[in-house]
């Protein structure tokens, strides 16, 4: 009695963890899947355009902290003024025209030139702080969804690949139960019941295969190339 017990929690263990085994094949591969989705989720134009608004909050603060060299202004005259300048020859007179120049300049600053380009610098730089934030909860976010995406995949996968054993067998004793009726050892309703079994489990897999059809069209959709392409890169 002490033996059957012994064998009955060895295999009830055995039992217990095989789908953990099944379902987690190699780690180190998935870790890698993994990463090289969220490389090619994050190339999709949600992310894109998150990029392009951050580099574009940047280039604000470079122009904000050049902008104060437009606040300058300088203006300047030339003015001119003549003196009539008499010498003789002879019994005529004869005047010169002799110019002498003037110039005026003036700089012209607003007082409040360093206030404005202090606060117009803050303030590009706090809207690129906001799209940085966004930038990267946007990330998270993409990174989040082609995980569980990912998952809700693997999961189907494996329940497809179950469910497939299952109706296997399910066909093989409907099989077995036309063998039996045949040679008349079974009854009708026997076999009938049987027929029914088989009809169950195949519906159930294509239930499960449009399941995952549909998880694979899901996070196509998001890294935009085929998942068997990505799991026969990285093997």
């Amino acid at each position: 009695m002490r033996y059957i017990v012994i064998f009955l929690l060895l295999l009830s263990e055995s039992i217990f963890a095989q789908p953990a085994g099944l379902y987690r094949v190699d780690s180190t591969r998935l870790t890698d899947i993994r990463e090289r989705l969220v490389q090619l989720a994050i190339q999709g134009p949600t992310y894109e355009m998150a990029d392009h608004a951050t580099q574009a909050a940047a280039s604000q603060i470079t122009i904000a902290k050049a902008a104060y060299l437009g606040l300058f202004s300088a203006q300047g005259n030339l003015n001119e003024f003549t003196v009539r300048n008499a010498f003789s020859s002879g019994n005529n007179n004869q005047y010169a025209q002799i110019y002498y120049p003037r110039y005026n300049f003036g700089l012209n600053v607003p007082f409040d030139i360093f206030t404005r380009t202090r606060n117009t610098v803050k303030i590009a730089k706090d809207n690129y702080s906001i799209t940085l934030a966004e930038k990267n909860e946007k990330f998270r976010e993409i990174k989040a969804d082609v995980l569980t995406k990912y998952e809700n995949y693997l999961l189907a996968k494996q329940l497809v690949e179950f469910q497939s054993k299952l109706t296997q067998n399910e066909y093989s004793q409907f099989k077995r139960a036309e063998s039996d009726f045949a040679d008349n050892l079974i009854k009708l309703d026997d076999l009938e019941k049987a027929q029914k079994s088989y009809i169950t489990e195949q519906v159930k897999s294509l239930s499960m295969q449009r399941d995952l059809n549909l998880s694979k069209i899901e996070i196509e959709k998001v890294i935009g190339v085929k998942i068997e392409d990505v799991e026969k890169g990285l093997k």
